[in-house]
């Protein structure tokens, strides 16, 4: 406790003494007083023996103070020995607290290990970077500075854990692929030759050339990603993920193609894009999402959405909006890294709301419960089931 609110509780409980104090003020004073005897949750068979200990340990603290308070020289006015007796006070109060949170983190301490989400946490920033020679690299364990160089190209990792391409002379003249991939419970950025920015969510990976040279910029995605595209009239950017191609100039897009979704989705948030399938071909404008169904023969359609639930990702936001329990389940796998296996019949109903990605799991399973869900922990299997 810092000197300031020693001072604090000086006041208060000299008001008290003097019948100053207000309703709120006493309150304030009994609950400390109270710490323990308020909080019976906190006392177990297990730390039973420390709670005992504690108190005793306090009070023969404050006891010994005081009379250390006592034998001092008095140079205060006629109630200075209340003002003893309540710093002393405050000493027992500042130990309390300290054996309160000691108590309180041995509790959570217990509880922590009997928790089958313990070893579930949110994903994180962390990817891989393949070189054109097959040499993995760690990106979120490879110190920032120069961490390859390939065919005339430096690449470095940023302070902020980005990886920046620098071809010299010889680089230029020579391209060579290399793919940066995330895994469960991953995320990352990546900064491409050319300047365009690439945002790749969980179980997602994106290929490319060291140096884009020719007539286009031609990059591979698999899974999700965020594209910035960096403007170049002369040299237009595609990319080639699962039953489409996408044409562009510079804009602004996102591209959800997991093998394990449905439809192949692309979302338009600036600039203009051409999505090419094998049978047809469209133009989207800003607002504006393609999908191509996996059975439906390359069939494009467009429909109207909300930018910000298709890009929530992106921006640390789980955004359910007319998903069924299988679909968002598809999300929270592959970010808190998880197997799910489903118990029963699952409902038709739909689930809408917004949660943060950073939540525990225990937290986005609480939401998705109002709606008769049951989940069922075992190590990192999460087993789903639905009871009317």
């Amino acid at each position: 406790m810092d000197e300031a609110n020693k001072q604090y509780f000086i006041q208060i409980l000299t008001k008290y003494r003097l019948g100053e104090a207000t309703q709120e003020e006493i309150k304030f004073l009994e609950s400390y007083y109270n710490l323990f005897d308020l909080n019976d949750d906190l006392i177990t068979e297990e730390n039973e023996a420390d709670y005992l200990y504690l108190k005793d340990a306090i009070k023969a603290t404050v006891d010994e103070r005081i009379v250390q308070l006592e034998k001092e020289p008095v140079t205060m006015p006629s109630r200075s020995g209340w003002i003893r007796y309540a710093v002393a006070a405050s000493i027992m109060l500042f130990i309390s607290v300290g054996a309160y949170l000691f108590i309180r983190s041995s509790h959570k301490a217990n509880n922590f290990a009997a928790n089958p989400y313990k070893r579930i946490v949110p994903g994180t920033n962390k990817a891989t970077l393949t070189l054109a020679n097959g040499t993995t690299i760690s990106l979120d364990d490879a110190a920032n500075g120069q961490i390859a160089k390939q065919a005339g190209v430096k690449i470095t990792k940023t302070a902020d854990g980005q990886i920046v391409y620098q071809a010299d002379a010889t680089g230029q003249d020579q391209a060579v692929q290399n793919t940066v991939a995330t895994p469960k419970g991953g995320q990352y950025k990546v900064i491409l030759p050319d300047g365009t920015n690439v945002w790749l969510n969980a179980s997602s990976s994106i290929s490319y050339p060291t140096v884009f040279k020719g007539a286009e910029r031609m990059v591979t995605l698999n899974g999700e990603g965020y594209f910035e595209v960096a403007k170049n009239k002369a040299m237009p950017f595609r990319v080639k993920s699962a039953l489409q191609t996408i044409e562009v100039l510079g804009t602004h897009f996102n591209i959800n193609a997991y093998a394990d979704e449905a439809v192949v989705k692309t979302t338009l948030l600036e600039g203009s894009v051409k999505v090419i399938s094998e049978t047809s071909s469209t133009l989207i404008v800003p607002g504006e999402q393609a999908v191509i169904n996996r059975q439906g023969n390359g069939v494009i359609s467009k429909q109207q959405v909300n930018l910000d639930a298709e890009v929530a990702w992106k921006n640390g936001v789980f955004s359910f909006a007319d998903e069924d329990i299988r679909e968002v389940m598809r999300q929270v796998s592959r970010w808190y890294d998880i197997d799910v296996v489903y118990e029963g019949d699952m409902p038709t109903e739909k689930f809408f709301g917004e949660i943060s990605r950073s939540s525990n799991l225990a937290d986005v399973f609480k939401i998705l419960e109002l709606n008769n869900m049951k989940f069922t922990v075992e190590g990192k299997t999460v087993t789903v089931s639905y009871s009317k």
